[in-house]
């Protein structure tokens, strides 16, 4: 699902639970407030955890870091227990 049809049809508070940072610089209801995805809107992708996780470190983010490396924990943890 694209975020335009994401954002119709659950609004901006469901839309921002896909992202772990937000820009408070950035106007309340525009797309460009949330930062560091994670997901499509319906799955949570390892990739998109360990890419906001860099971006964080790079960019000096420290609690958009820990919290992408809890995430990654989260996940690491349960792909161990499916095994």
């Amino acid at each position: 699902m694209d975020e335009n049809a994401y954002l119709e049809e659950h609004g901006f508070d469901e839309y921002a639970r896909w992202y772990l940072g937000i820009d408070d610089e950035m106007g309340e209801e525009t797309k460009g407030r949330y930062k560091f995805p994670y997901g499509d809107f319906e799955r949570v992708h390892r990739c998109g955890v360990l890419s906001a996780k860099v971006r964080a470190g790079q960019q000096n983010y420290a609690d958009i870091g820990n919290a992408a490396a809890h995430l990654h924990g989260l996940l690491d943890g349960r792909r161990a227990g499916s095994r």
